[in-house]
Order: C-alpha cells, then structure tokens, then sequence
C-alpha cells in the first residue's frame, strides 16, 4: 500500500508560514516526542529512578533501536547500535578496519567528504604514529584510486554540499577485489534515500539520527559491523558498557559479543526516547516510497528555479539517480540569500564558499511546499531582497 504522506506529515510540528527545507541539517519535531520524552522524565526517570534501567529497559535501547535503524539501511538484525556522536563512531569504526588491515597504510577519502570525517582520520594517524597516510582525491576519481596500498575507504555517500551520491556497492566491490576494507558514513542517506549495507558487502558504516531521522538535536550516532567482522574486531574506544560483563566489574577489558562491543557509554535516555517517536512515524513508510517523491520533489524543485532565477547554478547532479535528497545552487552571494530566504519563511542552509542548500523529506514536504519555496525564491533572488544589509551579517551557525 502506497505512503500517505498527507497522514506522516501531520505527525510533525511545523511552525506556520515556515516551508523547511533544511531536514538535510536537523529534522523537525515529531508531535509525539514530547509527550514521549515527559513520559520517560516524569513515570519512568521520575517513578523508577535508578531500577529504569532493569524496568523501563534503558539499558537495552541502543540496541533495540538500533535493530530500528538496521531496517532502514538494509543492515542485518543485531549489527546495529546506538550511542555517542557521529565523529567518535567514525573513529571506532575506522581504527577497527585499520586494525583488520595491519600490513597497510593508507585511509582513503575523497574532497566532498564532511571535514569532521577528515579530522577524525588525521588525529587517529597521529594517536597510531605508525606513518599511515590520510590519501583524499576528488569525488569522481575514488574508483580509480583504490588499489593494494588502501587499507580502507572512508566515504560519505551523499557529499553534503552538493548531494553528488556515490554508488556503494560498486566502490565496495572494487575496494574487496583489491583487499580494502569500507567505512560508509550515511549521515546523508540514512532515512533520505535506500541503503543496502548487507547486499552491497559493506564492512562498517555510521550515520546520525538528527537529520533526516528527526531524532532532535544532538541525537544519538549508530555505527553497523558486518557480521563477517563483528565478533573479531577490537574496539579503540573500549568503554565499559562494551565489556562483556560490564557489572562484573573487572579491571581489565572484554570485549562483549558482536555488536555489543561497539558500545562505549551511558546510553542518551531521553535522546532515544524522542528519537523512537520518530521511527515510528518511519514505521508508516518505505524507503522505496520515500525515495520516489524525494526524486519527483526535487526534479519539481530544480525545474521551478531555473526557470525563475538564472542567476543561481545548480550544483547537485542533474541526474537525479546521482543524486541524494538535497538539491544545492551555487550563487556568489549565497550566504546573504539564505538569510533573507529564511526572513520570508523558506528554511534552507549555506555552505561555504558559496553554495545554498535545500533538503527535501517527503515525510513533511510536499509538492505545494515545493510550489510555495519557488515563488519565495524567485521573489528574493529577482528584486534582489538579499542584498541589504541585515543579509550579510555572519551568524555562527550557517
């Protein structure tokens, strides 16, 4: 049965007069989240206290809801978990694969990944201190690159700038047939377009939930261990939740079974709770259904402002299956334009130097949003309404 998107929209808070399309960078409040987090704070935190561990289940979340996120990314049951941020996933998963591959030395990434990414690579390189290099190149030249020197790959699959989307199974097999390992962070495609982690042999990948997952602010990362590494892998970060007996309390460590010990701290209660309510509402759809209106979105989107406003380029693959669910227009001015977007109520983002960003999520946008950005965009970028003053002015976050 096909999606109603008309019903999953209604499941989120959103502000009148605001068309968002910045789900890319932080998705809305599912309207259930609240009551769910004051649930949690109020009957369970509240009345429980310290036995919501054993009674309320916290301490099984990160793996319950992994299980949840294991769906949408076509990973297999229990080789999800839950827990930390994005960049410490990254480095765990990325010191793992290194540790898999001894007899080599090179990290391969490419200029369109997330500089967090990157940093996380160059420190681990420094901790190590034993001359592995950090080797990036362009998005398109990743294929040519991998060969017996790489020890792993290190790729987002969505460039977050301009939505380019590398083909996963394609780059995994290459990086297989010359004896590399992968490292996919799905920060852009987990719950924005289908991800086959099992089918495509990948080895590990990460991903956040606060963007197209709607898991809030600062909500919980994952990171996925295929099964064929998932009981052999050291974890770098060995915390004590990763122990195989954590409450035994011993003084060495242990590592716990499979995924269980890709697991460092105390698990984020009241973060899983909001984001559950948030894969409920993923619960009522497909990734297949979802990708499909991202598609017809977006091609709606990019067809209405070239029409409208020549002076903006596109920067995002035209081919819409080279591309993930965002859509970015390069415009020297762009950050200004943003900020008077924003001003009439069209809720994007800017990257620099000079790219302006939209994300679409079918979930909560729907083919009038789209109608209504365009007419605000045309509008700004035609009277050029961006170029006051109030526009220019760099805020912290862009």
């Amino acid at each position: 049965m096909p999606t109603d998107f008309a019903a999953t929209k209604a499941m989120f808070r959103l502000p009148d007069g605001v068309i968002y399309l910045d789900g890319n960078s932080l998705g809305p409040l599912p309207r259930a989240a609240a009551n769910k987090m004051a649930h949690v704070i109020k009957d369970e935190w509240g009345e429980m206290l310290i036995t919501g561990w054993n009674k309320a289940g916290w301490m099984a979340q990160p793996t319950a809801v992994g299980d949840r996120i294991a769906r949408l990314t076509g990973a297999e049951a229990g080789h999800v978990v839950m827990g930390d941020t994005l960049s410490i996933k990254v480095y765990q998963a990325l010191a793992s694969a290194l540790e898999l591959n001894l007899d080599r030395r090179v990290i391969l990434s490419d200029s369109g990944n997330f500089p967090s990414d990157l940093y996380m690579a160059e420190g681990l390189i420094k901790s190590l201190g034993r001359g592995h290099e950090l080797r990036v190149v362009a998005p398109e030249d990743v294929a040519d690159s991998i060969d017996e020197s790489v020890a792993v790959t290190l790729i987002t699959e969505v460039d977050y700038r301009t939505g380019r989307l590398h083909d996963m199974k394609a780059l995994t097999a290459k990086a297989h047939s010359v004896g590399a390992l992968t490292v996919w962070d799905l920060a852009h495609t987990a719950g924005a377009t289908p991800v086959d982690l099992a089918g495509a042999g990948a080895d590990f990948a990460v991903g956040c939930t606060y963007k197209y997952l709607n898991g809030g602010p600062g909500a919980p990362a994952f990171i996925y261990v295929a099964p064929r590494h998932a009981d052999q892998v050291r974890p770098a970060l060995s915390g004590w939740l990763g122990h195989d007996a954590p409450f035994a309390f011993d003084l060495d460590y242990r590592p716990g079974a499979g995924i269980e010990r890709m697991r460092v701290g105390t698990p984020p209660v009241l973060a899983l709770a909001a984001l559950e309510t948030a894969l409920d509402i993923w619960d009522m759809t497909t990734m297949d259904d979802v990708r499909a209106q991202s598609i017809a979105l977006c091609e709606q989107f990019i067809a209405g402002v070239e029409a409208a406003c020549p002076m903006l380029t596109l920067a995002s693959p035209r081919e819409a299956a080279q591309r993930g669910s965002q859509v970015s227009f390069k415009f020297a001015d762009g950050y200004a334009a943003m900020q008077a977007l924003i001003a009439r109520g069209v809720i994007g983002d800017f990257r620099a130097p000079d790219i302006m960003r939209f994300g679409f999520t079918p979930l909560y946008i729907d083919a009038a949003d789209v109608d209504a950005a365009v007419a605000v965009i045309a509008d700004v970028m035609g009277n050029r309404l961006w170029d006051a003053p109030e526009y220019h002015a760099r805020q912290t976050v862009t």
